[in-house]
């Protein structure tokens, strides 16, 4: 089942954008190791920084200085990397106790070089910091963000309705994550700096037994609504559905907020 739904995903990517072939399916342990034949330049594009957002969160580079790894619970993500960089690669399936994360693996030195050029690094979880895209195309590295580590929260509020029955309350909230207190500051500010939108950041751990922090900014109702506005600024850029859906439905059915 889990192969037949990648099958079906990555058709309607690639029916949609005219680009790629299919990827061939099985597991980690036969894919094929090799050199660049061709020189290879990388410039910065929105569908780029999408990508490179998504590695800041959920890629590696290995320490081996050649191949890049992605994982991701959402087939659609992995989808959408095959896609705009248009791969040939085999999907991976990683399994745990309580789920099953879809991952593939890149071998390109040039495409590796690059990313440590703009500021990815093997062993990058608690180092990262400042990642070198432009303006430009700042907004679509940070919806890769979003869809990696990032959510969307959304809720009915109906604490106070003791008080009042119409008390009732649409909530949404936005979180970025990092285990980085460097990257997680230089991404706050920004955020604040090119989208004029301010969150607050906030220290916890994932569990008791976890080491290391993990660093948090929280956008609430007004700071979320203008900020989704612009990072969903059309129906035609690369994005996970689910959470676009979330925030299209909350939009719909709660008033714009007034300037």
């Amino acid at each position: 089942m889990a192969e037949l739904a990648i099958r079906t995903t990555l058709k309607m990517l690639r029916e949609q954008s005219h680009v790629g072939s299919s990827p061939t399916f099985g597991t980690m342990n036969n894919i094929k190791r090799y050199k660049p034949k061709r020189v290879q330049s990388f410039v910065l594009s929105a569908e780029l920084a999408y990508v490179v957002g998504l590695l800041v969160t959920d890629g590696c580079l290995s320490s081996d200085g050649r191949h890049i790894i992605f994982t991701s619970n959402d087939i659609e993500s992995i989808g959408n990397v095959i896609r705009i960089l248009k791969l040939k690669n085999i999907i991976g399936f990683t399994r745990n106790k309580t789920s099953e994360v879809y991952r593939i693996q890149i071998t390109n030195v040039q495409l590796y070089d690059w990313l440590i050029k703009i500021g990815l690094s093997p062993a990058k979880s608690l180092t990262i910091g400042e990642i070198n895209v432009p303006d430009k195309y700042f907004v679509d590295f940070l919806r890769g963000h979003l869809d990696g580590d990032g959510s969307i929260t959304t809720y009915t509020d109906r604490y106070n309705t003791k008080k009042n029955i119409k008390y009732v309350y649409e909530r949404i909230f936005t979180t970025f994550i990092s285990a980085s207190k460097k990257h997680i500051l230089w991404l706050r500010d920004r955020i604040i700096c090119n989208l004029e939108v301010k969150g607050s950041i906030h220290k916890t751990k994932i569990n008791n037994t976890s080491p290391n922090p993990i660093y948090i900014i929280k956008y609430g109702k007004k700071e979320s609504i203008k900020l989704l506005a612009k990072i969903y600024y059309s129906n035609k850029i690369p994005c996970l559905s689910r959470k676009k859906i979330k925030y299209e439905k909350y939009y719909k059915k709660t008033p714009p907020l007034q300037t």
